[in-house]
C-alpha cells in the first residue's frame, strides 16, 4: 500500500510530487500545473530570486580556469542572452542549433532560447560539412550558435553554402568575418528579460535531438516544455542527487545526456554541477577532478569506465564519491565487479532513449544487478512484448515499450519533426515501441539484449550480442568488443567478434584459438563465435555507441559478393 504523495522540498515541490510504499522506494510521481511549465523561469529564476548566491554549476575551463556561477548569473546571463538573439531576429518557433562543446555559455544561450520560445537543438562538435547539410535542411535550422575552437565554424560555412535559411551565425570564443560575436556582444544588453502572459510553456516544443544513428539517418526526436519534468527521477532516485551537492556527467553538450545529467533534473534538485571544458579525454585528469573538487555524484557511459578499471584506481581519493551511474549502451558486468571491487561504489545502470528521459533503472531503494539495466521507472508504464504486441512472459525477449493509450508521460518525446511516417512507425497501438530488446526477470529486473536489427538469428536460435560480448569482456586483456552477425551457407547466420584488444597485448591467432578455448567453457555452443576479428576501433557514432550494423552491413555485403 502506498504512502499518500510525499511534496518534495523547494522550488520543484510546487511542480512535483512523489509517492513510495511501505520500503521506502519510489513507487509513482505526480505533477501540478504543468500545463504551463517553463524550466527557465519557474525554476532556474525563481531559485535566483530566494537564493541567487547559491551554486548552480562549477565550470573548469581546458586550461584549468574555475569559474562559480550562481543561479543569480544563470537569470542575468540568460536575460541578457535572450535580449541580444531578439536582436538578432531569433524568434519564437524558431530552431537554433548549439554547437557550443562544454562552454560555460551553452547553459546561458538554452535558458535564453527556453524563454524566447526558439526551439534548441543541440549538436556534437564531431560533426563535419555532410552532416550539417543533413541537420540544416532536416530541421529547418533558422540560426546556429558555434563554438570558435576546432573548425566547427569552417564545418558549418561550407554547408550553409547550400542551405541559405541561416538568419545569424553566432561564434562564442572568437571572432570572425561573416558571424556575429556572442562573447563581444552579449554584454550590452539588458539583464531583465520579461515573462509575458503568452510566454511558452507546457506542450508547446521546446527541444530537439537528432538521434544517435546507430541504423539510419539521425530522426529529429521534438520535446516539449514538460521534458525538464521527467528528469526529476534521473536526478534524484537515479543520480541520487541531494540539495547543495555537486553532480558530473561525463558528455558533451551536443547530446541528450548532457541534459540528463548537466541542468534539468539536477537544478530541479537545487544541486550543482560540475562542468570540465575538457579538449581530450584522459582517464586520469577526471579522476582527478573527481579527488580535487569532491565530486559527490558521477555519472558516465560505460566506455569511460572500461578506461577507469584500467587505471589504478587506488592512488584516487573518491571518497567524496556517494552514488556512480552509468547509461548509452550496456554495462557488462565485468567491469561492474572491478570498479565495484576497486571503490566499493556498485555502478548503477539506467535505460532511457533521446525519445524518453530514465525509462529503467537502478533507482534508490532498488539492489543493483549486475548485467541489469535495473527496473521500469514508476513514472513510465513499461512493457516487454512479442511481436504480435502480446506481453512476453518471464526471461521471454522482447520489445521494450511504453504504454500510452491512458496518459503520455512528461519525458516522452512529442513525435519525429515533420515525419509523421516515422513517427507512426514507433508509435502506434497505444505503445510507443524503442526497438531495443531485453526480458524480465521474476523480481522484476529487466536484462538488456540489443536492438531488435542486432538481435542473430543463428540455427534457429534468437542470440543477443550483449551476453557474448559480457563473456568476452571477462578476458583481461579485452577493451572493447562487438558481436554481430555474418552470412553462413549451412546456419543462415554465424556470429563474429570484432576485439578492441588492451594497450600492448598483440593480437596473434594463438590468442584467437585462446579466446575461441575460452568461450567452448563458457557460451553454449549457439551463442559462440564462428570468427573472430582484432580490430584497432569499433566503428561508432559520434555519441560513442558502438555501430554494429556497419560491421553487419560490411560483411554481408562481402558475403553476397563472395
Amino acid at each position: 500500500m502506498n504512502q499518500e504523495l510525499i511534496p518534495e522540498s523547494g522550488i520543484a515541490g510546487r511542480y512535483i510530487s512523489t509517492s513510495k510504499d511501505e520500503t521506502g522506494s519510489l513507487s509513482g510521481i505526480g505533477f501540478h500545473d504543468a500545463e504551463h511549465f517553463n524550466f527557465a523561469f519557474d525554476i532556474v529564476d525563481e531559485i535566483a530570486k530566494s537564493k541567487p548566491e547559491k551554486l548552480a554549476m562549477l565550470h573548469i575551463s581546458k586550461v584549468g580556469k574555475e569559474r562559480r556561477i550562481t543561479f543569480g548569473d544563470m537569470m542575468k546571463y540568460s536575460n541578457q542572452t535572450a535580449n541580444y538573439l531578439s536582436y538578432l531576429g531569433i524568434k519564437r518557433g524558431d530552431r537554433v542549433m548549439l554547437i557550443v562543446k562544454r562552454h560555460y555559455q551553452f547553459w546561458f544561450l538554452i535558458l535564453a532560447l527556453h524563454k524566447i520560445g526558439a526551439i534548441a537543438v543541440p549538436a556534437s562538435f564531431l560533426l563535419n560539412r555532410k552532416d550539417f547539410e543533413y541537420r540544416f535542411k532536416a530541421g529547418k535550422i533558422s540560426a546556429v550558435v558555434a563554438s570558435g575552437d576546432g573548425g566547427i565554424t569552417d564545418e558549418i560555412d561550407k554547408a550553409a553554402r547550400s542551405y541559405d535559411q541561416l538568419k545569424a551565425k553566432i561564434i562564442v570564443n572568437g571572432q570572425k568575418p561573416g558571424w556575429e560575436s556572442y562573447n563581444r556582444s552579449v554584454k550590452y544588453f539588458s539583464p531583465i528579460f520579461e515573462r509575458g502572459e503568452d510566454a511558452p510553456g507546457g506542450d508547446d516544443p521546446m527541444l530537439m535531438f537528432f538521434t544517435s544513428g546507430t541504423t539510419s539517418y539521425p530522426k529529429m526526436a521534438s520535446h516539449s516544455y514538460k521534458y525538464p519534468l521527467g528528469h526529476y527521477i534521473t536526478a534524484r532516485y537515479w543520480h541520487g542527487i541531494k540539495e547543495n551537492g555537486l553532480h558530473f556527467t561525463i558528455s558533451d553538450t551536443g547530446w541528450g545526456k548532457a541534459l540528463w545529467g548537466k541542468l534539468y533534473g539536477q537544478w530541479l534538485c537545487e544541486a550543482a554541477v560540475f562542468t570540465y571544458d575538457y579538449a581530450d579525454f584522459y582517464a586520469k585528469e577526471i579522476l582527478n577532478m573527481i579527488e580535487k573538487y569532491k565530486i559527490k555524484t558521477f555519472c558516465a557511459p560505460p566506455t569511460v569506465y572500461r578506461f577507469l578499471v584500467h587505471v589504478d584506481l587506488s592512488h584516487y581519493d573518491l571518497s567524496s564519491l556517494t552514488n556512480v551511474t552509468t547509461a548509452g549502451e550496456a554495462l557488462n558486468p565485468e567491469i561492474y565487479r572491478r570498479f565495484l571491487k576497486a571503490t566499493g561504489l556498485p555502478i548503477k545502470e539506467g535505460f532511457g532513449q533521446t525519445e524518453t528521459t530514465l525509462l529503467i533503472g537502478t533507482l534508490e531503494g532498488t539492489e543493483p544487478r549486475p548485467g541489469s539495466m535495473g527496473k521500469p521507472s514508476p513514472q513510465y508504464d513499461v512493457h516487454v512484448l512479442k511481436p504480435d504486441g502480446s506481453e512476453c512472459r518471464t526471461d521471454e525477449i522482447g520489445e521494450i515499450c511504453v504504454a500510452t493509450s491512458k496518459a503520455v508521460p512528461n519525458g516522452l518525446f512529442l513525435g519525429y519533426f515533420q515525419d509523421e511516417t516515422k513517427t507512426k512507425e514507433v508509435w502506434h497501438d497505444g505503445f510507443y515501441h524503442t526497438g531495443d530488446t531485453a526480458y524480465m526477470d521474476k523480481d522484476g529486473y529487466l536484462w538488456y539484449v540489443g536492438r531488435v536489427d542486432d538481435i542473430i538469428k543463428s540455427a534457429g536460435y534468437r542470440v543477443g550480442p550483449f551476453e557474448i560480448e559480457n563473456e568476452i569482456m571477462r578476458l583481461p586483456y579485452v577493451l572493447e568488443c562487438a558481436a554481430t552477425s555474418i552470412p553462413d551457407a549451412l546456419r543462415g547466420q554465424a556470429i563474429k567478434a570484432s576485439i578492441v584488444l588492451a594497450d600492448g597485448i598483440e593480437a596473434s591467432e594463438a590468442l584467437k584459438k585462446e579466446i575461441m578455448k575460452y568461450l567452448r567453457g563458457s557460451l553454449a555452443s549457439y551463442k559462440r563465435p564462428k570468427t573472430i576479428e582484432f580490430v584497432s576501433a569499433l566503428p561508432k557514432t559520434s555519441s560513442g555507441k558502438v555501430r554494429r550494423t556497419e560491421i553487419k552491413e560490411k560483411d554481408w555485403d562481402k558475403g553476397t559478393k563472395s
